[in-house]
């Protein structure tokens, strides 16, 4: 019974990602994943090992070696891409001052790479944020002088961002998509930190973020392999009860303000109260992320895990999460950590050391793939559906969900979607045109609801959980 339960599942949620595909055109979106370059990712990944050491405290003011050589051709990089594709692509580096810390021992000038690649239209207040750490570090944290090739932490990350980039400027989007690349992750989450502080300082609408991490190698130390699967870490509550917790105590709660804890109070612990502490915006992107990719690459899972990164690690995506922004970490499948914060070396016929040999180009290629896929559905979706309630006044087996119209002229319609509770993916939906209030005979007490705007075009937003209008 349970094997025939679980086929029916499957079954359904190939069909509902299918009849997504078959309604939203995908010809500019497989242009795009089609211009990905596994040898563009390669060459970029080897000119940055080639500058020796990429340690946020390294030399600055060299052209072939350190940090801020490295930081240089990245700026050069994503300038050429932009002039070749027209200018709209807006390239800058931001920098700021350190202060000295436990990982930085003295006042210190970090730089972010930024690309800009500006929305349109009624959607151009949503942004959508993509980075990699372009920093590198070997066995000794504090080393700024020893070799630390960070061939795949991070950059694996840092060139698919730029691919992604480069691919991305020659096209039209109603979202902004803001490409970054980032210092002093492994000093402690930097430029990343810097970055997110600013954005919510300045009520910047970030709708989505997405850190690329160690994405360069399909194999793991036990000789696993699995080049078409692709680690998404998801999950926003966990940081939002540290914050509280932290605050609670009257214990600093990290760098983030007061304000920030203010509004994650206000607007996420109704979601908790109403059962949707699995339904919270950065469980929903995760969503969106797994279903554009799957669906644009056949063959290819991205394995959604709601936690918010792997124990004893984190990612750039933490300073935005601890601000209530949406944000997740893609890593690949298995990690080697032989090839991972350690001084390159030769002990007892083990090879240690991040090094470019170690790295699968291909497959760094196909998590640029499944990054495009997700942003490029997501910044051509409307915004995520505002005030959607649950009417829980009545007894009853059906469900009636109401929501507040957009004002978005590209919005088609709408499409509520369920899933049953042990379900991590949604599972079925229906489109309901332009009506704002429908009742479904679907128990509200047996599944978990969503309702999504839908585009002219067929792409749907990012799902929003219905508070019970009681």
């Amino acid at each position: 019974m349970q094997a025939r339960l679980a086929a029916l599942s499957i079954a359904l949620l190939a069909a509902t990602a299918q009849a997504q595909t078959d309604r939203a055109p995908a010809d500019e979106l497989q242009a795009m994943l089609a211009e990905v370059s596994p040898a563009r990712i390669e060459a970029r990944i080897r000119k940055l090992v080639g500058f020796g050491t990429r340690h946020t405290l390294s030399d600055i003011g060299s052209d072939t070696r350190g940090i801020g050589a490295a930081r240089r051709w990245i700026t050069a990089e994503l300038s050429a891409c932009a002039k070749s594709a027209g200018g709209r692509l807006q390239v800058e580096e931001q920098s700021f001052i350190e202060p000295a810390g436990n990982r930085v021992n003295q006042p210190t000038e970090l730089v972010n790479v930024v690309a800009t690649l500006p929305g349109r239209g009624a959607s151009k207040g949503r942004t959508l944020v993509v980075s990699g750490h372009y920093d590198s570090r070997n066995s000794d944290v504090m080393d700024s002088l020893g070799e630390a090739p960070g061939a795949n932490d991070d950059a694996s990350g840092t060139a698919a961002v730029m691919e992604l980039a480069c691919v991305m400027a020659r096209r039209q989007f109603d979202a902004t998509i803001v490409f970054m690349a980032v210092p002093g992750e492994e000093q402690g989450l930097l430029g990343a930190a810097q970055w997110a502080r600013e954005a919510r300082a300045a009520n910047v609408n970030v709708e989505a973020m997405i850190t690329n991490d160690i994405v360069g190698s399909s194999r793991g130390d036990a000789g696993q392999h699995d080049p078409k699967r692709l680690r998404l870490f998801a999950d926003g509550l966990d940081p939002l009860v540290r914050l509280l917790t932290a605050a609670q105590a009257n214990r600093p709660p990290g760098d983030a303000d007061a304000r920030s804890i203010a509004a994650m109070q206000a607007e996420l612990l109704p979601l908790l109260q109403a059962g949707g502490s699995e339904d919270l915006p950065t469980h929903q992107l995760g969503r969106h992320l797994k279903a554009a990719a799957e669906s644009a690459m056949p063959g290819f899972t991205v394995q959604l895990i709601q936690r918010r990164d792997r124990y004893l690690r984190g990612g750039d995506h933490l300073p935005f999460l601890e601000r209530g922004y949406a944000a997740v970490r893609f890593s690949e499948p298995f990690e080697n950590f032989a090839h991972q914060h350690q001084n390159p070396r030769t002990e007892n016929g083990v090879v240690y050391g991040d090094l470019p040999e170690f790295v699968d180009f291909g497959y760094v290629a196909d998590v640029a793939r499944a990054n495009l896929a997700g942003l490029a559905t997501l910044a051509w979706a409307p915004a995520p559906v505002k005030d959607v309630r649950l009417d829980a006044r009545e007894l009853t087996n059906e469900s009636t969900l109401e929501w507040q119209p957009s004002d978005d002229p590209e919005v088609a319609g709408y499409r509520i979607v369920w899933r049953d509770t042990d379900s991590a993916a949604w599972q079925q939906s229906k489109d309901v045109g332009r009506a704002t209030r429908v009742t479904l005979p679907v128990s509200k007490d047996n599944v978990v609801f969503g309702v999504q705007a839908v585009s002219k075009k067929g792409y749907a937003g990012l799902a929003s959980f219905p508070l019970p209008r009681r």
